[in-house]
């Protein structure tokens, strides 16, 4: 037990410099870049409370996740520890998993599931429990097995975006996807190009992950929101709210929950 506790027991390391500022702290940007997390999670949460009185309290689930994402990244990255590398990993990977069990549509089921919420639920808590103990087996390939998922969820955006004329949701699947691209590169940078980072003195790639992948869980939770809408809310409406104002030219996004009397 101690093993895995002790600083530098994990097999990962990323480019930052260790322990430069503090003997406590072993990446010092790379931990505290997780507070955007921790800032954004209670917020969204708040603002997001109608909604999901109306869709499913579950959510609230997803956003504690979100945050515990955030706490244990900062233990990870405070203690560069096997334990605190596992806590990140496993906490993204059953928030993977929420996130699909609430906002996967329905015809994206398995056939053998005949669109069944439930059984889809269970499977995949089914599924997501045994890749938990997979990741105690190859720690190391942990982190590009979770970078694969976003695949599936890039395909069925694709074909979401195929699908609608709604120029407020294409709108938000750009963002999204920008915001992704841009959070991959930065990892995939630090991670494989670490060399060349050192040799200018910049350090600061794999925070800049951590600051971009937070601004884009809000604004891939609300694509997903009004994709489930037209599918799981027949005669609610939503709409798209930015956080502090509508008028700035950037803001956290989320949704606003209207009747709408119209027939589906």
């Amino acid at each position: 037990m101690p093993s895995i506790l002790a600083y530098q027991s994990s097999e990962v390391d990323w480019c930052e410099s260790n322990f430069q500022y503090s003997q406590l702290v072993a990446e010092f940007y790379n931990t505290f870049s997780n507070i955007s997390f921790l800032i954004f999670g209670p917020l969204l949460m708040f603002l997001m409370h109608p909604y999901a009185q109306k869709r499913s309290r579950c959510i609230y689930g997803t956003f504690v996740l979100f945050m515990i994402i955030g706490l244990f990244s900062m233990y990870f990255h405070m203690t560069l520890s096997f334990l605190g590398q596992l806590l990140d990993e496993i906490a993204i990977l059953w928030l993977l998993a929420s996130s699909y069990s609430i906002w996967m549509p329905r015809c994206y089921f398995p056939t053998f599931l005949a669109r069944n919420r439930s059984h889809f639920t269970c499977l995949v808590i089914a599924t997501t429990m045994i890749s938990t103990f997979l990741s105690f087996l190859k720690p190391t390939v942990n982190a590009y097995a979770l970078n694969s998922i976003a695949i599936h969820i890039l395909y069925i955006v694709y074909l979401e975006y195929r699908k609608t004329s709604n120029k407020e949701l294409r709108h938000l699947i750009e963002v999204s996807v920008v915001l992704w691209a841009c959070a991959v590169t930065s990892w995939i940078s630090d991670r494989f190009f670490c060399s060349f980072w050192q040799r200018i003195h910049f350090f600061y790639l794999h925070s800049i992950w951590h600051v971009l992948i937070s601004i884009t869980f809000p604004y891939g939770l609300v694509t997903m929101a009004l994709v489930d809408a037209s599918y799981e809310m027949p005669g609610q409406t939503l709409k798209v709210r930015y956080w502090p104002r509508d008028t700035w030219p950037m803001g956290l996004p989320y949704v606003e929950v209207q009747g709408d009397d119209k027939s589906c």
